[in-house]
Order: structure tokens, then C-alpha cells, then sequence
């Protein structure tokens, strides 16, 4: 079953017809909120709002474990992980929709492994590709058949939040190889490599990165939301597509 993580701006599907929600507790805490179970263009699938359905947790506090734990429990084999970004490669204006390919993780101080339990023996994965590249590959086709772009292919540089960069900090990141920003990107990737699950991100840039373009001398926050909704709107439309591919 395909589940989706709902970031910034997409807190619900409006779009699904909700079946039911259930309350889950896992080894690792308490997830976000419910799962909420429905149907979208009659294909069942999850959702959860990363930061609560009142948007009440910040980056940092997220438990994306428990998160991630759920979905697996409740039958997700695929996650689809929506997040809003700030653009710093050129072409990554406000609005535009992107997949990342690569991540960079500049977070700290977050449980960020299953495999921390001195009763657990070293365990190694291999992250050379963090995102499921079939799972990628599903998301352009929707894409194209929605007819909305998608940018294929990116960086991400996943920082600690919850305030925003500073000037010198994007610049570093850019030096880096990093073509956006976001606060979720990681340990969620990880974590969801660490258990088996086909994982991709649709990144929704929401406002140029600090010292970018109209955010070069200041990001404006109450301009945010009027360019994600109806970016997310889009997203929703591919996230139809997506699950009018799948073969049931």
C-alpha cells in the first residue's frame, strides 16, 4: 500500500475519501497523529501530517521513527514524502516542484537510527541512493501525465530548523552541491531506507533560500502560504495520477 507524509502546506488530503483513522503506539513513542485510511481516485492508501494535523511539531521534534514504524506496521510498502523547500539552485523558483535525488544531513541531536539498542548487533545500509528511483520514476510519469512539470533531480540539504538559514549558511550549502533546503529531509530517508520501504520526496519550493532572489535580504513568511497552496494543489493532482499507475 502506498502511504504519504503530508509537510508544511498539505496537512490533509483533501482529496481522499477518508475511510477511517486509527491511533497507533510503536516501541519508539507516538507518531504525529492518527493514520488516516481512504481511498484516493478508488486506490487505498495512508496519510500522516509530519508536524500534526494543527501543524504543532516543529522539524526537530518530529518523531519520525514512530512515524515511520506505523505506516510499515499498518501495510505501507511505498511512502511518498511531501515537503516545502527553499530554492537555491537558479532554476528552483517559488512554486516550482521538485524530486530529489541525493541528501545531504546537516541535522543533529535526532533519533535517527532502529539500530541504537546495545542488545543490537552493528548494522550497516547502504545509503548511495536514498530515494527508490522506481518510486521516482512513477512520480515524473504522473507528472507528465497531470501535465505539471516536475524537476528531476537535486540535492537536498536537510538543516536542524526550526529558524530559517542565514545568508553565509545557504552559501555554504550551495559550495556543498546543495539545490534546496528543508528541515525534514533526514533522519526520515534513513530511517525508512533502515526498514525496507521505497521512498521518495516530492519537494514543493516555497520561497527562495536566504540571500536568494527575493529573499536576498530577508525570507518573507507571510508570502509562504499563498505560493503553497496552490502548489500543493498540483501535488495533490499528481498524487492521483500516481495511484491511477499502480497495477491493484
Amino acid at each position: 500500500m502506498l502511504a504519504i507524509i503530508g509537510g508544511t502546506g498539505l496537512t490533509q488530503l483533501t482529496n481522499l475519501e477518508i475511510s477511517h483513522r486509527q491511533v497507533m503506539r510503536t516501541p519508539y513513542g507516538e507518531p504525529s497523529g492518527a493514520i488516516t485510511f481512504g481511498r484516493l481516485r478508488q486506490h487505498e492508501v495512508m496519510f500522516i501530517a509530519r508536524h500534526g494535523y494543527g501543524h504543532t511539531i516543529p522539524p526537530h521534534e518530529v518523531n519520525y521513527r514512530a512515524n515511520l514504524w506505523a505506516l510499515k506496521e499498518q501495510g505501507a510498502q511505498r511512502i511518498i514524502s511531501v515537503a516545502a523547500v527553499g530554492g537555491i539552485r537558479a532554476d528552483l523558483l517559488p512554486g516550482v516542484i521538485v524530486l530529489p535525488d541525493q541528501i545531504i544531513d546537516y541535522t543533529y541531536g535526532r533519533e535517527f537510527t532502529y539500530f541504537d539498542g546495545r542488545d543490537c548487533s552493528v548494522t550497516h545500509i547502504d545509503f548511495t541512493q536514498p530515494y527508490s528511483q522506481e518510486l521516482r520514476q512513477q512520480i515524473l510519469d504522473a507528472g507528465r501525465c497531470a501535465d505539471i512539470p516536475c524537476l528531476d533531480g537535486g540535492v537536498y540539504a536537510a538543516t536542524q530548523g526550526p529558524r530559517l538559514d542565514t545568508a553565509a549558511e545557504i552559501n555554504r550549502l550551495e559550495r556543498d552541491g546543495a539545490d534546496m533546503v528543508g528541515m525534514t529531509g533526514m533522519p526520515e530517508a534513513g530511517l525508512a531506507k533502515e526498514l525496507g520501504l521505497n521512498y521518495a520526496a516530492i519537494a514543493v519550493v516555497v520561497n527562495h533560500a536566504a540571500g536568494r532572489g527575493s529573499s536576498r535580504n530577508g525570507v518573507h513568511l507571510e508570502t509562504i502560504s499563498a505560493v503553497a497552496q496552490p502548489a500543493m494543489a498540483r501535488v495533490r493532482s499528481i498524487l492521483e495520477c500516481v495511484v491511477d499507475s499502480d497495477v491493484d
